[in-house]
């Protein structure tokens, strides 16, 4: 059961990132559907790596996005560069994924709460 719960808590903290980028259309929602099927077996093959799982589907849905749509989650910190970048996740493969800015290193967001405010 910990293993589903992880996939379902992954999920619904990617789905809320692209709500809060307003970018949760139907073939996007199938894309993180996509992903957690993916992640279901990798988890089913190594189970220790449940704890892991909702950085490796916001890296997963945001690998299919690029291939589909372009760049996504695009950086709020580098708006005024003229280069728009998407922001990375890290650690790429540890617990309490951020959503940080590749260029500045600054954590813009946990995974999940895109659009507001970090902690402190």
């Amino acid at each position: 059961m910990e293993m589903e719960q992880a996939l379902h808590a992954a999920r619904a903290l990617v789905l809320a990132d692209l709500m809060a980028d307003k970018v949760a259309d139907a073939d996007i929602v199938s894309l993180v559907e996509d992903a957690v099927v993916h992640r279901r077996w990798w988890v089913e093959q190594w189970p220790e790596g449940a704890a892991f799982v909702a950085g490796l589907i916001a890296q997963d849905v945001q690998d299919a996005l690029l291939d589909r749509y372009g760049r996504w989650p695009l950086c709020p910190v580098c708006t005024e560069s003229g280069d728009p970048h998407a922001l990375d996740v890290e650690p790429e493969l540890g617990t309490d994924p951020h959503w940080v800015c590749p260029k500045t290193a600054v954590a813009v967001a946990r995974v999940g709460r895109l659009g507001t405010p970090m902690e402190g």
